[in-house]
């Protein structure tokens, strides 16, 4: 059969993808493993099941609400072609009260809401009510701001109406004895090998090698063990039901063999670990993400095969929810990645995959439980009604003030303005004495041509 596409030959006859290149069965044809190398963990305790935890799901109202800032940027947009369009009407000539743009303007005033018993009086006048074009338009101007501002503060409240407060204490041995978790590792091996090239997946080691603590058992009495294969590669799973974990070390290791014509190569590992109380099984935490390098300077791609094994080393963190009824969960974290052998050139690439004792992939599987602390872990609210009432009142009191400010200074520098009321009422008066007037015409002439 040909090699497939873009792929190296060793041995004359064998074919291999290059460093860092994963082969694609359907196209058949090697392609460079093109995945993000973020790891990603829960921020806390997420929810497994898929319905609302509340009345009001605020989570999907901040999937289109990124930030304050949109909230902002809206309200600044509407206030200001509000405040544009008034001025523009500005220019438009009043006329005698019948055309349109006196109809709005007229409108415009009857808005004044906020500040129609605040405008410019003289001295020993008896305070009245007027509604002006000026007004008006800062009246709806203030209460776009206040809605505005309005609309900011609840998403504020929804997005940070409540802090995570993180406690840790010294712990002891009934403290973990009562963490009972039902834990999940899934490590796939991100390659075109199968679950045949797997070896020696069975052995548990305990304690730190080496010393007086050091336990081998199998690994069967821990967890329950098995391989499938996918698309990306071997996965193995390993799913331990009620774990209590009282050992602060554990090593897993495994290998990957060469097969004919399979050879024993990787371009990366995923991993996904999870845990939850077996009590309480809508909580879990989680960890996961994807390796395809060991160094965090340089990115290049590369092939992992060789007898130094590679060893993902995570770390476990019991807590406590006191929010969530002393809810007890191991939170799971990425600790470190120390790669084994590996290959960036095709040159050594070709060389290993030529020599014998080179065909092998080492995986070592290292979890570190912290037995020496527990966190706890409650939630403080950071808005309660007084404070939101207080919230409101300012906001409310600087919408007004603002425009307050502008409608005094445009009135007291521009005398014009004072009386701006009096003249669209007089203007609107006219009209409608000259209405009633025609109607009364309109009547004698109606009179006379019957008589």
């Amino acid at each position: 059969m040909a090699c497939p596409a873009n792929s190296i030959v060793y041995n004359n006859t064998l074919c291999a993808c290059p460093p860092g290149q994963l082969l694609n069965r359907t196209a058949n044809k090697c392609s460079l493993l093109v995945a993000n190398s973020t790891i990603s963990t829960d921020s806390g305790v997420n929810y497994s099941i898929g319905f609302p935890m509340t009345l009001f799901d605020f989570d999907s109202i901040k999937k289109f609400t990124q930030s304050q800032a949109i909230f902002l940027e809206a309200t600044l947009v509407m206030l200001l072609s509000w405040l544009f369009f008034c001025f523009f009407l500005r220019f438009m000539k009043l006329g005698d009260g019948r055309n349109l743009w006196f109809k709005i303007r007229w409108w415009i005033s009857r808005l004044d809401v906020c500040f129609s018993t605040r405008h410019w009086l003289g001295d020993q006048k008896v305070v009245k009510k007027r509604k002006t074009e000026l007004g008006g338009t800062f009246s709806i101007a203030s209460w776009i701001l206040f809605i505005g501002l309005f609309a900011a503060l609840l998403y504020q409240i929804i997005s940070k109406r409540s802090v995570e407060v993180h406690n840790v204490r010294a712990t002891n041995a009934p403290d973990l004895a009562a963490f009972v978790n039902d834990m999940e590792f899934n490590i796939t091996t991100l390659s075109s090998m199968s679950c045949s090239n797997l070896r020696s997946l069975d052995t548990l080691v305990t304690g730190k090698p080496g010393f007086i603590d050091q336990r081998v058992t199998p690994l069967s009495e821990f967890a329950n063990y098995s391989c499938h294969n996918t698309s990306q590669g071997p996965t193995i799973t390993l799913r331990c039901n009620r774990c209590r974990l009282i050992q602060d070390d554990l090593y897993i290791s495994w290998q990957f063999i060469d097969l004919p014509n399979n050879p024993a190569t990787a371009v990366g590992f995923q991993f996904n670990l999870t845990s939850r109380n077996p009590d309480n099984k809508k909580h879990v935490s989680f960890v996961c993400g994807t390796l395809k390098n060991g160094s965090s300077f340089d990115d290049k791609p590369v092939t992992f095969r060789g007898r130094v094994s590679n060893i993902l080393k995570f770390n476990l963190f019991p807590r406590i929810y006191l929010n969530l009824h002393d809810l007890r969960l191991i939170q799971p974290l990425l600790h470190e990645f120390l790669p084994g052998s590996s290959f960036q050139e095709t040159s050594q690439l070709q060389a290993s995959l030529e020599n014998s004792n080179d065909g092998v992939i080492n995986t070592t599987l290292y979890v570190n439980l912290l037995s020496a602390y527990i966190v706890e872990i409650n939630n403080q609210n950071t808005v309660g009604p007084v404070s939101f009432l207080a919230d409101l009142g300012g906001l409310y009191c600087i919408s007004i003030g603002i425009f307050f400010y502008l409608l005094v200074q445009f009135e007291y520098r521009i005398k014009k303005l004072r009386n701006e009321d009096n003249v669209m009422r007089m203007i609107r008066k006219r009209r409608k004495a000259q209405d009633h007037w025609d109607k009364v015409m309109f009547s004698l002439f109606e009179d006379m041509s019957v008589h």
